[in-house]
């Protein structure tokens, strides 16, 4: 299930964001201090071209779902997600849960906010994601060069259609 963002969640928001795994897996891989994530926040939570979305795993708040570009009677955005992966690993719940946010954020691209592409990026190395992603049937259709952290890695650009949703 995705739904709204309670203030009271930013700080588990930020833990998240800034696990280890999750920073090393991101664009942005540095720590994000409290006050950078409270700009970020004040910056997305009432632009009509962002949904920043709480993804509740069996009950529980469980990671962030956002899509990004989205304009009214817009057909294509992008999307990203991170998972509180110290929490669900100690219950025992990661690969579920991954399962069911890249479910739940199909669904809500396809359905609430009536889109019929959804686009997103992974690095190339990361792939247990890509593999999630080809398992919902995204394509991968193109890849580029990305300097982070004074290392050259390689983008790889993922799309599925409402058509190609299985």
């Amino acid at each position: 299930m995705l739904r709204g963002v309670e203030e009271h969640e930013l700080p588990a928001m930020r833990r998240w964001r800034n696990h280890p795994r999750v920073r090393a897996s991101s664009f942005t891989t540095h720590t994000i201090t409290k006050a950078e994530h409270a700009r970020w926040w004040a910056t997305v939570k009432d632009d009509p071209a962002r949904r920043v979305l709480i993804y509740e795993h069996r009950g529980a708040a469980a990671g962030v779902v956002s899509f990004s570009g989205l304009t009214p009677g817009g057909q294509s955005a992008d999307w990203a997600f991170y998972l509180d992966v110290a929490g669900l690993e100690h219950s025992g719940e990661l690969l579920a849960a991954w399962i069911g946010l890249e479910r739940a954020a199909i669904e809500h691209a396809f359905g609430p906010l009536g889109l019929t592409t959804l686009r997103g990026e992974v690095l190339a190395c990361n792939e247990p994601v890509r593999r999630l992603h080809r398992r919902f049937g995204f394509a991968e259709v193109a890849g580029y060069p990305l300097e982070l952290a004074g290392l050259r890695r390689e983008v790889v650009a993922v799309e599925l259609t409402r058509e190609k949703n299985p």
